[in-house]
């Protein structure tokens, strides 16, 4: 199996765990002389084998990541890479956001607000980073679908 689809099941038995959650809740309570839409034992036992299997793929995706290099780095280097810039990036965004307001002034006597930045430079530097997050992104996306997930 390759780490890529091992990623992706990892996000269907989140999506399916919470699901089961989900049902698990809706059949805990039923009226006196009445059945349940679903059989909550069942439920449960499902909900237990799906997260038996998140937790044994997590693992492998984990140890994968560690193992793995690309370029020098491993893929949990660039994973915390990418999380990091796409973090600045959601920042400075905010930031330029709040510099580009356009504050009125009723009359002239009134104090002028300014930008404490140059809004254009920042915009081009979220611009860099937003190209090196996306050059990231491929870089490891092409490795996900190149690597073998180690198993042990």
């Amino acid at each position: 199996m390759k780490l890529a689809e091992a990623l992706q099941e990892r996000a269907d038995l989140k999506r399916e765990i919470e699901q089961l959650r989900t049902r698990l809740n809706n059949n805990m309570l039923v009226q006196e002389g009445e059945q349940t839409a679903e059989d909550p034992i069942a439920l449960h036992k499902e909900l237990d084998r799906a997260i038996d299997r998140l937790t044994w793929l997590t693992a492998q995706i984990n140890h994968t990541n560690c193992s793995v290099r690309s370029e020098g780095k491993t893929l949990t280097e660039l994973i915390a890479e990418k999380d990091a810039l796409a973090y600045r990036i959601q920042i400075q965004k905010m930031l330029v956001q709040t510099a580009s307001q356009k504050v009125q002034r009723l009359r002239n006597s009134e104090i002028r607000i300014r930008s404490s930045i140059n809004v254009s430079e920042w915009q081009a530097e979220i611009d860099r980073m937003a190209k090196a997050l996306r050059l990231l992104d491929n870089r490891l996306q092409q490795t996900n679908w190149s690597v073998d997930l180690i198993e042990s």
